[in-house]
């Protein structure tokens, strides 16, 4: 059974930063935007913390831009046979 790591600080502030963007602007900050709130200077650096936050399920986006991103419901664990 393979358990899901927890998240990173920097991948908790990244979340918490778009939630509040998206309640306050009505849509995701982009990746320069991100990157000037969590300490990030290279965007590479931020599209690769996005992009594990989009592989395991908690964001997605809309569009090519990250500032079409929207938060996800976590998808709950699996218990008992596979199907």
């Amino acid at each position: 059974m393979r358990r899901e790591r927890p998240l990173s600080v920097r991948q908790e502030a990244i979340m918490r930063l778009i939630r509040s963007w998206i309640i306050e602007h009505g849509e995701g900050p982009t990746i320069r935007q991100i990157g000037a709130s969590v300490g990030l200077s290279s965007t590479s650096s931020v599209a690769y913390q996005l992009g594990q936050l989009e592989e395991r399920g908690l964001i997605s986006r809309t569009g090519r831009d990250w500032s079409s991103c929207r938060l996800e419901s976590p998808k709950p664990p699996r218990h008992g046979l596979r199907a």
